[in-house]
């Protein structure tokens, strides 16, 4: 079979300043029957594990480092022995997390993950956390937005390393920028189209975060 995309949804919790919130994160698995990269291993070690099964996994990709997102890298790491990629600006939070085991890679602007015969295309988007980023899969149409963009809005900006300018200033450069039928696999929730979001930019900016 060729590069697809598989999804899990996992659930746990997100912390950070001093609050504690249950969350459901997506788990975004891309390859084909012998190889395959897990974005952002969330909560649930087992069931990434699971789906993973014998192919050979490449590398687990982050698209930011808050708690939620990255709560099963070690754990899946430790069965595979697979690289860790996140943006260097993230290490702020990664630490809080991980103090002692930093990731295997650095992620940056314009690199490309390649998996399955196909790749990802790291984009920088900073806004919900500093090195945030997304992957655009230009074979497969979808850039993976984590919390960067959402259906119906940017990513939050109301807490610790955020910024509602910054995230504005990432997607309209770096993600309305895309094909309009790009499909948009998040973080949390339900997906979306560029398209869809491209026509929503100024209520998003009057409304403000």
């Amino acid at each position: 079979m060729p590069a697809h995309i598989e999804h899990l949804l996992t659930s746990g919790s997100f912390s950070l300043d001093g609050g504690t919130w249950n969350v459901d994160n997506n788990v975004w698995i891309v390859g084909d029957d012998d190889e395959c990269v897990v974005i952002d291993a969330a909560h649930d070690v087992d069931a990434i594990l699971q789906a993973v099964g014998d192919r050979k996994l490449v590398g687990i990709l982050c698209t930011h480092a808050h708690d939620d997102h990255i709560g099963a890298v070690a754990g899946v790491k430790a069965a595979h022995t697979a690289p860790t990629y996140l943006h260097p600006d993230d290490m702020v939070l990664w630490d809080r997390v991980y103090p002692d085991a930093p990731p295997s890679r650095p992620l940056e602007d314009g690199q490309h993950i390649h998996v399955a015969g196909i790749d990802l295309d790291v984009l920088h988007t900073p806004g919900h956390s500093p090195g945030a980023v997304c992957f655009f899969a230009p074979a497969l149409g979808t850039v993976f937005s984590g919390d960067t963009l959402f259906h119906g809005g940017p990513g939050a900006t109301g807490r610790s390393f955020s910024d509602f300018p910054t995230i504005i200033e990432s997607i309209t450069g770096r993600l309305l920028t895309l094909p309009p039928s790009t499909v948009v696999l998040t973080g949390h929730g339900e997906s979306t189209t560029i398209g869809e979001e491209a026509g929503h930019l100024a209520e998003w900016i009057a409304r403000g975060h």
